[in-house]
């Protein structure tokens, strides 16, 4: 079992999922109020799914626009190992909020998706093109 973060200025979107049956869901993304995490929810997330290993989500992209948010994403990765010392693994996120945007624009009638839930998509769009890098 893994769980996806896709961290973001307001909240931070999650998923969990699988690699054997490639199954992936979505979770309700955890609000950041005045730039704090609520370390409790994360650890009753941990304690009810158990997983593996972690995967966040990094903005890597050409021009390197986003160094202090990268730098944001490392120290939130970093506590969260020295809080839950679970293994974190990280993958490019590079257009997956645009493709997040883009496939809840399609689908949003037909899964019946609420706009809540953008950031726990591109979550999803960062553990699907993790497990698909990372087929034994």
């Amino acid at each position: 079992m893994f769980i996806s973060f896709d961290f973001g200025i307001k909240k931070i979107g999650m998923s969990v999922g699988q690699k054997i049956t490639k199954t992936i869901s979505l979770l309700k993304p955890f609000k950041i109020n005045n730039s704090k995490i609520n370390w409790n929810k994360i650890k009753h997330l941990i304690k009810n799914w158990n997983p593996i290993f972690i995967i966040i989500g990094l903005p890597i992209n050409l021009n390197n626009k986003n160094l202090l948010f990268l730098y944001i994403i490392l120290k939130f990765s970093i506590i969260f190992y020295n809080k839950f010392n679970i293994k974190i693994l990280f993958h490019n996120e590079f257009l997956s909020t645009k493709e997040a945007k883009y496939f809840f624009l399609i689908y949003k009638k037909k899964y019946k998706i609420k706009n809540i839930y953008l950031d726990s998509i591109s979550s999803k769009l960062i553990l699907k093109s993790w497990i698909n890098d990372n087929i034994v």
